[in-house]
């Protein structure tokens, strides 16, 4: 790594990220500055700006590196093996999930016995082409007959939930956003799972958190 090491020391110009000095907030009379609060809007051009320099940067650092490719193909060899996590019961079904190697995300499968046939039930993989969209929570109802799983989009945060009957792998028509931070618990008769969120913003999204039980749709 000595040609990466010697590349900190090149001229490096990090991209100035600008300060706005009229944000601030007030809290019980004491004003708190927040000069980056622009960065946190991910869609503006400014940020996309800094964001797209910061990783001209990176790039312009980590080419230098002579052993970055052999690092690569060694890790990506010794991560290359198939990954089960524990299973779980859930009814009168077995669950568990299962990565080939290489996935991008585990996938969730399902059997009717411990030495049973595996078929998938959730492919985390396909819900994207670009596979910016990953699987944030998955809950499994009391009886084995609805999923609810949670989607985000580029990282971020917020959550979709949405419920899959799982006898025949059908999408039911439910959907709960503004979803942040939350787990998700079925009731025990499996006729709703509760669940926390956020009121759809209007002005100020800063909002407090609710919690709230969904009623399935049967």
């Amino acid at each position: 790594m000595g040609s990466l090491t010697q590349a900190f020391v090149d001229d490096l110009t990090y991209p100035i990220a600008r300060r706005d000095n009229s944000v601030a907030d007030n809290y019980h009379g004491v004003l708190v500055p927040d000069p980056y609060r622009w960065l946190e809007d991910p869609d503006s051009d400014e940020t996309k700006e800094f964001v797209e320099k910061q990783v001209q940067l990176t790039d312009s650092i980590l080419k230098k590196c002579d052993v970055r490719e052999k690092l690569g193909d060694k890790l990506t060899k010794l991560y290359d093996f198939p990954k089960y996590e524990v299973p779980f019961i859930a009814g009168d079904k077995y669950f568990y999930f299962y990565n080939s190697g290489l996935q991008p995300q585990k996938v969730l499968f399902v059997q009717d016995t411990p030495d049973g046939k595996a078929e998938i039930l959730l492919d985390p993989n396909t819900f994207s082409d670009d596979g910016t969209v990953a699987l944030s929570v998955c809950t499994i109802s009391e009886d084995a007959k609805y999923l609810a799983y949670g989607i985000s989009s580029s990282g971020s945060d917020w959550v979709t939930i949405k419920v899959m009957r799982i006898e025949d792998k059908d999408a039911l028509p439910d959907t709960v956003s503004w979803v942040k931070f939350s787990d998700v618990s079925w009731t025990l008769d499996s006729k709703g799972f509760f669940y926390s969120r956020y009121p759809a913003p209007i002005g100020d999204p800063r909002q407090v958190q609710g919690e709230h039980l969904h009623k399935t749709f049967k």
